[in-house]
């Protein structure tokens, strides 16, 4: 997408044919449009092929600033802060699973609180709240929620340093003191998958991952807790666009100068809302651990390894080479995840000669994959990839579509196991209300950006 009118750079899409053509049914191109028109944004705009009509920012959208004459917008990481997905290796084979999976799927509904304003089992006070959210998954790991040695499998190693809890409202705080630990509602799940397929054994064999055994993906966020932040600093940034004289094509993209005061204080709030979630699937893995050996015999969960933990809605300061130099920016994800390729320092040791593990979730029905980062998106995306299906469909066309149990139905026919605390959710999670999740990991895989390591498929799922 050629720069026009105020657009300071031009757009860059990652998409087949058929993708490209479904995201001009909506203001997703639009979008994108806008982003490039924004103070210090360089190189390109870009969207993933799962893009499709966000809050300011497309989702699927990514953009990079410049530190010194850069902004960073609320919009450009949306009101889930820190979404996310963590992917767990199990030791258990499908046939081991598959005649106890009932008992398997009810005891995660109960372990893992989930729907909208579920109230976790976890019980904290403000000062813990504080502690959680300044300290991350730290703070999780000396309660007790094991284990150390995931720390290092999750990006930022669980923890995003500058979190002050001062910058976060009062209401932010009350609406995540009871919802610590919890999934959500819309398109978060736990979800028992099946490794049906290995593309590139060797990465799969250094991810843990086996074809014909069954892992566990944990999607979710930061619950009400990030919602309000994204919410209080909205209107904080409204303020500021007007104070800076930036130019908004559009208000959902309002936002300050990246050294400005509104905008620190917008990072140190995010980053607590980026840390409450690195605890709340860290947390959740325990008690699916803790499930699995109820199940199947204790010491279960003890071979249960994370892959890895990534986020999908986040900004961050990076170092990425613009016209030949490197430069450091602020690079903002809004469902578009990080996929670094080998030799990156921030990769775990244990990755860093392989790349980073990307992980896609699909939608109950369809497939998830496990991709890696490559060199491509190091060049062409400041190190991004897709994050999921990426929505085709409305929540409220897609409830006036299908009915819960219709969907219910047609899963248990495919032999997936559902539970969710309402019929209506699965409607509006229905698979197809989702883009193609193959077409959109081939093409990112096609645009060198990510490759494909595994194919997932849902065997049980309990939603929000």
């Amino acid at each position: 997408m050629e720069a026009e009118g105020k657009m300071r750079v031009p757009g860059r899409i990652f998409a087949t044919k058929k993708m490209f053509e479904s995201m001009g049914k909506d203001r997703t191109f639009q979008q994108l449009k806008n982003v490039a028109t924004l103070p210090g944004i360089v190189k390109s705009a870009c969207l993933m092929p799962d893009g499709h009509e966000g809050y300011g920012f497309p989702i699927g959208g990514v953009g990079a600033f410049d530190m010194e004459t850069g902004v960073i917008s609320p919009g450009g990481v949306g009101y889930d802060i820190n979404c996310g997905v963590r992917l767990i290796a199990t030791p258990l084979s499908k046939k081991e699973v598959v005649p106890k999976m009932k008992q398997l799927v009810e005891l995660l509904f109960k372990n893992v609180p989930s729907g909208v304003g579920s109230k976790g089992k976890l019980r904290v006070d403000m000062r813990q709240l504080e502690e959680a959210v300044t300290r991350g998954v730290d703070w999780a790991i000396e309660q007790g929620y094991r284990a150390a040695k995931d720390k290092e499998k999750t990006e930022e190693g669980g923890r995003m340093d500058g979190a002050d809890f001062s910058a976060v409202s009062e209401k932010a705080k009350k609406r995540g003191l009871p919802q610590f630990g919890t999934v959500g509602a819309g398109n978060h799940f736990v979800e028992i998958q099946e490794i049906e397929r290995v593309m590139l054994p060797e990465v799969a064999e250094k991810f843990g991952l086996k074809a014909g055994n069954v892992a566990v993906m944990i999607h979710c966020g930061s619950r009400g807790f990030g919602h309000q932040v994204c919410d209080d600093y909205l209107r904080e940034m409204l303020a500021a666009s007007r104070k800076y004289k930036i130019e908004l094509p559009d208000h959902e993209l309002c936002c300050a100068p990246i050294n400005s005061p509104e905008a620190q204080r917008y990072v140190k709030a995010m980053r607590c809302a980026v840390n409450y979630a690195f605890c709340n699937r860290h947390i959740m893995m325990h008690w699916v651990r803790e499930t699995f050996d109820e199940v199947f015999g204790k010491g279960t969960g003890e071979e249960m390894s994370l892959v890895y933990d990534v986020c999908h809605n986040i900004a961050k300061f990076e170092e990425h080479e613009v016209d030949g130099k490197r430069q450091m920016l602020c690079v903002h994800r809004k469902g578009a995840t990080r996929a670094f390729a080998a030799g990156r320092r921030e990769l775990p040791a244990y990755y860093r000669e392989i790349g980073q593990p990307v992980m896609i979730p699909g939608s109950m029905g369809t497939a998830s994959y496990v991709l890696v980062g490559r060199k491509g998106a190091m060049e062409n995306s400041f190190g991004s990839s897709c994050h999921g299906a990426g929505r085709a469909m409305s929540r409220s066309k897609a409830i006036n579509t299908w009915k819960g149990r219709q969907i219910e139905n047609e899963l248990a026919s495919k032999g997936i196991m559902v539970k969710a605390t309402e019929a209506e959710l699965l409607a509006e999670e229905a698979p197809g209300a989702y883009k193609d999740v193959d077409e959109v990991v081939m093409s990112v895989q096609a645009a060198g950006l990510s490759d494909i390591v595994a194919r997932l498929i849902p065997m049980g799922v309990v939603k929000g």
